[in-house]
């Protein structure tokens, strides 16, 4: 029987390089799936119904909402974005660990929904890297990289919520390292119920044995 999946919540600093990590650890491991979030918006050219997006009429979406059917959700820019609860148990169900990048106040959303969710939190080894690489983005105006800067300032005070810290110096060691701390979750106890209960018993039977 595989193992159940684990949901990894990953946040981070804009800059502390968040989607080229995912990106990294999907294509290293074969062990994950990306979480595909549900938008109202339309589908852009290239996009693909259930890879970018699951992209729904509004109704659809404040029906899931009712339902409770969504891991979190937001309305940004007139649409809606959220994640499917039912694609993400599915997945977790089928053995995989799920990924969902998220900002930190809808992580600790997540949290209270799958209390045994990983949260993890990317940074920069430093805060003037955080700041070159949001100036070597190249796409940003300066009172854009200052309003990121200030939020970072926000966002580090909720680190302590999160269950490790990921440091984002080189992509191939971060990803090797992130992917360490999810195989070591797998062993928390209270993951490893079943298997803790199946020892028990086969221990009582051991000792009955020997009376």
């Amino acid at each position: 029987m595989r193992d159940k999946g684990i949901l990894v919540v990953v946040s981070g600093f804009s800059g502390a390089g968040k989607g080229t990590l995912m990106k990294k650890l999907v294509q290293a491991y074969d062990n994950y799936a990306l979480s595909v979030s549900m938008t109202t918006r339309a589908p852009r050219e290239g996009e693909k119904d259930g890879r970018e997006y699951f992209f729904v009429p509004r109704e659809v979406f404040e029906e899931k909402i009712r339902q409770g059917g969504l891991v979190e959700y937001a309305s940004y820019c007139g649409n809606y974005y959220g994640t499917p609860k039912e694609y993400v148990e599915a997945q977790l169900e089928a053995g995989k660990d799920v990924v969902l990048e998220i900002e930190i106040q809808g992580a600790l959303k997540v949290k209270e929904k799958f209390p045994s969710a990983l949260l993890l939190f990317v940074m920069p080894p430093s805060a003037k890297e955080l700041k070159r690489r949001l100036v070597g983005r190249g796409t940003e105006t300066q009172e854009v990289i200052r309003k990121r800067l200030e939020r970072a300032v926000e966002e580090a005070r909720g680190i302590e919520n999160y269950d490790y810290i990921v440091i984002n110096d080189d992509l191939e060691t971060c990803a090797r390292e992130l992917h360490s701390m999810v195989r070591a979750a797998h062993h928390a106890p209270y993951r490893e119920e079943a298997f803790i209960e199946h020892i028990r018993q086969e221990l009582d039977v051991l000792v009955k044995g020997e009376k």
